[in-house]
């Protein structure tokens, strides 16, 4: 039987949820070896899969009159889902105060939020959505007896919505404890967080380990990253300017080390000259005190080369 197009996508997002859900559970089992409940929802389904396979069938579906190919699919679960993950990462973010995943270490990110890796991955998936798994689940629907089919449907609504609201108020008070924190640290705040927590139900305790990258990200937690990065900034041209102050003194340091002893002898010689004539003509006081500057290292120079040849010839 042909359902409705609204019961083929929600019974494409039920079951794409659950997918992202198991490969999410599988994927941070290889990290922590530990099962880790994925996802903001208690039950095992974790929404954002569900969502990027629904929209990626319909946009599909939009440009079906015009490209079929499997590039064509590959681009459209690129963009879209790349969109997706962008957009939900900065909502959650806004409204919870937190980053819940961050890429920021990943090479060619989008703001921390998305990353290429991912978006190859989404493309690829995309692929394996249109043209092997959808044609198989709407097979597989279209087999199914229509009152059975319906009420499947109906009760996965049903939980979906009650899982919904009852992860609101869960994130809710997490989303009051992180807005009530005073530290200006992630580290801080999380450990608040989690005293928050953990004396009430195990639902409430999960959301933390659901996550155990998350980081928060308060206006005094950005306040502090962005001083910690205008005084990091500060002491990077501090030290630029020292290189460079201690590169050019070793320059006319070299200079005036490989100036032949005769040349020397020969610029005292002339600036002498040259301050007996302004002192006579009553010269500028600056200029006077320039070429005292400049024989006196010249003669400094001549000094401490005749100093090393007499260590060198004592030894």
């Amino acid at each position: 039987m042909e359902f409705a197009e609204g019961y083929r996508l929600l019974w494409l997002f039920f079951v794409y949820s659950f997918a992202g859900w198991v490969t999410e559970v599988f994927l941070k089992f290889l990290e922590y070896k530990r099962f880790i409940n994925r996802g903001f929802l208690i039950g095992p389904y974790c929404p954002i899969y569900g969502t990027g396979a629904v929209i990626i069938t319909l946009g599909a579906g939009l440009l079906l009159p015009v490209d079929r190919s499997w590039a064509m699919s590959f681009l459209i679960a690129f963009v879209l889902c790349g969109l997706l993950e962008y957009m939900t990462s900065y909502l959650l973010e806004k409204y919870f105060h937190a980053r819940w995943w961050d890429y920021t270490r990943r090479p060619m990110n989008l703001n921390g939020r998305v990353w290429i890796g991912n978006l190859i991955l989404f493309g690829i998936g995309g692929v394996l959505i249109l043209k092997v798994f959808n044609p198989r689940l709407f097979a597989l629907a279209a087999h199914m007896e229509p009152r059975l089919f319906t009420a499947l449907l109906t009760a996965l609504s049903i939980l979906f919505v009650a899982d919904g609201i009852t992860s609101y108020f869960i994130m809710n008070l997490l989303k009051q404890g992180v807005e009530k924190s005073r530290a200006d640290k992630s580290e801080e705040i999380a450990a608040e967080v989690r005293y928050l927590l953990e004396n009430r139900s195990v639902f409430h305790k999960r959301i933390m380990d659901a996550y155990p990258e998350l980081t928060f990200r308060t206006e005094k937690v950005k306040a502090r990253l962005e001083r910690i990065r205008n005084e990091g900034e500060a002491l990077r041209l501090l030290a630029e300017e020292k290189v460079e102050a201690m590169e050019a003194y070793a320059r006319e340091a070299a200079s005036k080390n490989l100036t032949p002893t005769r040349i020397l002898q020969r610029e005292i010689i002339e600036k002498q000259d040259a301050l007996i004539a302004a002192l006579k003509d009553g010269g500028d006081e600056k200029d006077l005190e320039a070429l005292e500057e400049a024989i006196r290292e010249n003669k400094e120079t001549l000094e401490n080369r005749e100093r090393r040849l007499r260590l060198m010839r004592a030894e």
